[in-house]
């Protein structure tokens, strides 16, 4: 029998083929190969950065050399920027009735000291300048209503006065009138000030402040604090409603007694560095997966460059950096006064490419045999993001007007490229937080065989001492256990019979020599 590994054939390839485990009555071999490894070291490309348009390249680049970080934490943030100034602005029209809004959810995972803020604020800082622009032009807008709305209910509280006062027939006439002032000052309503970013604002904040952005924010932050919160740090109970919906666009009302919102089309874009650890642990959070939260990321997992670093860099060029920083800003303010938003549409060499990949990944996402099945809650929604990104990408090479032009195929392609991109490195993830039941119980079998010291033991025994949750039955073992004898952990072999009536011994399990001996 051929080895099936998890990480895919080409990892494997010249790796020895394992024996048949032996039959009733032989003698099982002495001898046993070095087993494989359950999860082969998965293949993580580098962030493309070269599929993006010249000046947002050339500055992804310019900031992974001048802080020597990985060019992986640059780029995803800066799709997350790009995100951020045209979410909630803007929607790709795929095709029928299929669109798409163009916010994103990016985190990547590097260990401490790996200059994660130093890159946030560099990538970050023009959004929030152009947040100080909108401010500055907003602010007289917000005055003058504040000053309409003010007289407008004094005015509706003199009448009501003087209705309350009034005697015969004028009293009737007064009222009317009262209430009629009541109404217009009613309507008016003071504009919000402009907010393009929050920090790790709790799941009520972020509903309120996306409510009175007109759906429209940005949840950017060096820190992976925000799944705490969304896991009920605070509340008790995870909180997950708005980041759903604001990632896929579905209405979002909010009915209690303090607060009513509503939310047609909101559009939250979330970018976040945090520590892989945090990756391990919102895998575990109850819900978390199961509501497809986790499924809306798009996850990097760089290798870290502490190390290897250079003591001495060149500095981003100026030159470089402005027309970053006005780019980024023309386009957040150029989408900005949008309240319908902005529809990109494709061309038909965008879409043939679309469409084409999507045959591609279809096939992968069966549960049984698919290189993506084990995560196709998250691969299920790949082409939905591709779309999104090719969107941005074609917004940031054509500016506001991007509406104006359709997507290009090669802008399409460039999109795939970071699709592929950031499949490799889920499949990564996904093997930290355990999506895997298989491997995942695979694992812990593993971790009993070494704790209790059995070399050779009933599948029952090994039953008994794992956890329900994990394995509810022992049906739920059975593919575990194949696993492991296919990467040469175990040997199934069947008892002698030591007498001649009665069913013949359940088979029995032997275990690699190592893992009694506490090795791998």
């Amino acid at each position: 029998m051929t080895p099936q590994p998890v990480g895919g054939p080409d990892l494997w390839a010249g790796l020895p083929v394992l024996e048949e485990p032996p039959g009733e009555n032989e003698a099982a071999p002495d001898l046993w190969e070095d087993p494989i490894p359950l999860t082969g070291r998965r293949e993580r490309p580098p962030f493309p950065a070269h599929v993006l348009p010249a000046w947002l390249g050339e500055f992804v680049a310019a900031v992974a050399e001048e802080t020597q970080t990985p060019v992986d934490l640059a780029g995803s943030i800066a799709l997350a920027v790009l995100a951020t100034a045209a979410g909630g602005r803007s929607v790709v029209h795929v095709r029928g009735n299929w669109r798409e809004p163009t916010n994103l959810y990016t985190v990547v995972a590097l260990p401490p000291a790996n200059r994660k803020s130093a890159v946030f604020a560099l990538l970050t800082n023009p959004l929030y300048e152009a947040e100080k622009q909108l401010k500055t032009a907003m602010q007289p807008v917000i005055v003058e209503a504040e000053l309409t709305a003010r007289l407008a209910k004094e005015a509706a509280d003199r009448a009501a006065a003087k209705a309350t006062s009034a005697e015969g027939n004028k009293r009737d006439e007064m009222v009317a009138t009262a209430v009629g002032l009541a109404q217009t000052a009613d309507t008016l309503t003071v504009p919000a000030e402009p907010v393009l970013l929050a920090d790790d604002s709790t799941p009520e904040t972020v509903t309120s402040l996306m409510a009175e952005q007109g759906g429209r924010l940005s949840v950017m932050s060096a820190e992976g604090g925000i799944f705490d919160i969304i896991a009920g740090r605070y509340s008790g109970a995870p909180n997950m409603e708005v980041f759903l919906k604001g990632h896929a666009g579905d209405r979002l009302r909010v009915n209690r007694q303090t607060r009513r919102e509503y939310i047609d089309a909101p559009a939250l874009t979330i970018g976040l560095a945090v520590q892989p650890d945090v990756l391990k642990d919102i895998g575990k959070v109850k819900g978390f997966e199961g509501r497809g939260l986790l499924a809306r990321f798009l996850y990097s997992l760089p290798t870290s460059t502490v190390g290897d670093r250079e003591i001495i860099t060149d500095p981003v060029p100026e030159t470089m950096a402005a027309t970053y920083t006005a780019r980024v800003i023309d386009l957040a303010l150029s989408l900005a006064e949008w309240t319908d938003p902005a529809v990109i549409q494709l061309s038909p060499q965008a879409d043939a490419a679309l469409i084409a990949y999507q045959k591609r990944i279809e096939p992968q996402l069966k549960a049984r045999g698919g290189m993506l099945g084990h995560i196709s809650n998250w691969a299920g929604k790949l082409a939905g993001a591709t779309a999104r990104m090719a969107a941005l990408l074609h917004l940031a090479e054509h500016g506001g007007n991007g509406y104006a032009h359709p997507v290009t195929g090669d802008t399409m392609g460039a999109a795939i490229e970071l699709g592929e991109y950031y499949t490799a490195h889920a499949l990564a993830v996904f093997d930290v937080m355990g999506a895997d039941p298989v491997l995942s119980r695979a694992r812990s079998v593993l971790e009993a065989l070494r704790d209790n010291r059995w070399d050779d033991v009933s599948r029952r025994d090994v039953f008994t001492v794992l956890s329900r949750s994990e394995v509810p039955t022992v049906a739920d073992l059975e593919p575990a256990l194949a696993l492991l004898e296919d990467h040469g952990y175990l040997r199934s072999y069947q008892p002698e019979r030591t007498g001649k009536r009665g069913r013949p011994p359940a088979p029995r399990l032997l275990a690699h020599p190592a893992l009694s001996q506490g090795g791998r």
